[in-house]
């Protein structure tokens, strides 16, 4: 099992449009795939048209005392499952700030999947938080949208000094990505230009910013199932294929 969290401080970067597009494209390879929705706005759940709903308490799940797998829901798509927002999920804040090792909660949380899905993307709530540092603590891999603007990119440092003081588990990385990228832009274009993207654990691919990216909640699909040779579909499955080509299962 890998998982994969899509992350960033700041919202409207285009994080759950990466979450849920990168799902589609494992699961569209037939291999058994989990999308986790923490993000209290529950896009990503609103996307693959699932009830933001789960049928137990916060509490129970993160302790185990309601096994995740009761929670997890089918999807349109045959090897592509869910585990969806819910407004129970503003309580997970508090309930970890409650334990003694808060940053290991969500690992053990999932860990029981481990036999049963190949692919785990986590949808993550913006913010440096303590979900945060636990949804960073399951990660084999934190995916961090960065539009090439200057307070996207400030907040990419951020996170880059929090990693720096609180290191990922052994064999777990980061990568950052631009997203959004509108390349008339010239301030936008002089950042990416000068950017060193090996020093920056940057992958090659950009996402450009294009209306059939929002589109996707109009049709609730991802770009897969609606308009699958369109460019921005094709950049995804450009990021897709340099994630794999760096994971290691």
């Amino acid at each position: 099992m890998y998982v994969t969290s899509i992350y960033s401080i700041k919202g409207g970067v285009g994080k759950t449009a990466t979450a849920v597009n990168l799902a589609a494209l494992a699961s569209f390879e037939g291999e058994k795939t989990l999308l986790i929705d923490f993000d209290p706005q529950a896009s990503s759940t609103f996307y693959l048209k699932v009830k933001p709903k789960i049928k137990t308490t916060v509490k129970k799940l993160l302790k185990g005392k309601s096994p995740i797998a009761n929670q997890i829901k089918a999807t349109d798509y045959i090897h592509l499952d869910m585990l969806p927002a819910s407004a129970a999920f503003r309580d997970i804040e508090l309930l970890l700030s409650q334990h003694k090792r808060p940053a290991d909660m969500i690992r053990e949380m999932i860990k029981p999947l481990k036999n049963d899905y190949q692919w785990v993307f986590i949808d993550s709530p913006p913010g440096l938080t303590l979900l945060a540092e636990a949804i960073f603590n399951a990660s084999n891999l934190v995916l961090v949208p960065v539009v090439p603007t200057t307070l996207s990119v400030r907040t990419y440092n951020d996170f880059k000094k929090f990693i720096a003081d609180h290191p990922l588990r052994p064999k777990s990385n980061y990568k950052g990505f631009f997203s959004m990228v509108e390349r008339r832009k010239s301030l936008q274009r002089d950042i990416m230009n000068d950017w060193n993207f090996k020093k920056e654990q940057f992958l090659e691919t950009y996402i450009p910013y294009l209306s059939d990216v929002e589109k996707m909640g109009v049709y609730q699909k991802p770009l897969l199932g609606f308009k699958p040779t369109s460019d921005a579909a094709t950049a995804f499955a450009n990021l897709w294929a340099e994630i794999k080509k760096a994971a290691v299962i």
